[in-house]
């Protein structure tokens, strides 16, 4: 039986040996987010209120902590204090939680299946799944996919080992470059930044491994490179940049205009100097992510999520969360839409003035 005492006490012996640290602070607020839904869980199979799942990422990514602060925000279960008096702001009776999963490609999968209730994707891949485009030809096309709310720009960041004779993407020919776990969007996407750039399958040794291991691989070199998007910092990263000498490869110039100019939904980024220890400031290449729900999802349950994604009080949620958190802006919700509005969340632009 799960106990939010010993999830606490769990989470507070294993963090409070170590100096509280930004990291460490991250990594507590993630945990308590965790036990909290663990809590929601436990209710909802209880049978109280609404059960509506999110479908994230990988635990150690960045898609998991944020999809955790979005069901916090939009979760009011049955007794809680009324919003006015200081209680939740969310849906009354719905509880949400984050579900772990593989990422983009998957959960616009598990969408269409009505196996989850929503899910967080990149731009790019719930395009390709509208249009039945990449991944999604044929009989894995979904146009019954709609956006919620763009939430944040996740930075393409290819970690290699400083010193590692590795300066460019060019570099990689005949290394071992993970390109994350099939099912992802980090692994859709690596592999037409690579072809961009003159690398082909069969150029280099193709790998497809989880984040956390490749960050333990590389760190021992048994990997020469990895992939992942997301937004920054995510936690595995900054964890591998305390234990190993890192940097992140550039990418820019002319290959990167190629690929805008045949991948729109690429956006050109910066990463910031110190975002990773040691690491300098890295020209890359974003693609917005998404919350993603289903037309068939009823429209008043989907107004009522974004008015509650959007209310004053999530800022508070959004802001003291994961850093990830502090760029879900409205002024940005409508951001790079390449597939259509639900109707529930159009309602709610319409009439906050956000749309025409």
């Amino acid at each position: 039986m799960w106990n939010s005492t010993v999830c606490i006490r769990a989470g507070w012996f294993g963090l409070a040996a170590e100096p509280i640290t930004a990291r460490r602070a991250m990594r507590l607020g993630v945990l308590i987010c965790g036990c909290i839904l663990m809590l929601a869980i436990s209710a909802a199979r209880a049978g109280d209120g609404g059960y509506f799942r999110i479908a994230t990422g990988v635990t150690d990514g960045t898609y998991f902590p944020i999809g955790s602060l979005i069901a916090s925000a939009i979760s009011n279960p049955p007794g809680s204090r009324d919003c006015d008096d200081g209680g939740s702001c969310g849906v009354p009776g719905l509880i949400a939680v984050g579900q772990a999963s593989k990422g983009s490609v998957q959960n616009v999968a598990l969408i269409a299946e009505g196996t989850v209730e929503s899910g967080l994707s990149q731009a790019d891949i719930a395009y390709m799944a509208y249009f039945g485009l990449g991944p999604f030809k044929g009989a894995a096309q979904f146009d019954g996919l709609r956006v919620v709310a763009t939430l944040f720009p996740e930075l393409v960041q290819l970690a290699v080992r400083k010193h590692s004779g590795i300066y460019a993407v060019e570099d990689l020919r005949d290394r071992r470059v993970s390109l994350g776990v099939q099912g992802s969007g980090t692994a859709v996407d690596a592999d037409v930044i690579m072809a961009a750039h003159g690398l082909a399958a069969g150029s280099y040794k193709a790998m497809h491994l989880d984040l956390g291991e490749s960050a333990d691989r590389l760190r021992l070199g048994k990997l020469d490179a990895f992939f992942i998007i997301g937004g920054a910092p995510v936690p595995a990263m900054v964890d591998l940049a305390e234990q190993a000498n890192i940097t992140l490869l550039p990418i820019h110039g002319a290959a990167a205009t190629r690929l805008r100019r045949e991948y729109p939904f690429f956006a050109p980024a910066i990463l910031p100097a110190g975002v990773y220890r040691n690491v300098g400031q890295t020209k890359t290449l974003s693609v917005g992510a998404q919350w993603l729900v289903s037309d068939r999802l009823d429209a008043q349950l989907v107004y009522d999520m974004t008015r509650a994604l959007w209310h004053p009080s999530t800022r508070r949620v959004l802001d003291n969360g994961h850093p990830g958190g502090r760029l879900i802006q409205l002024k940005s919700a409508l951001d790079g839409l390449g597939i259509p509005l639900h109707k529930g969340a159009r309602r709610y632009y319409k009439e906050v003035g956000a749309l025409p």
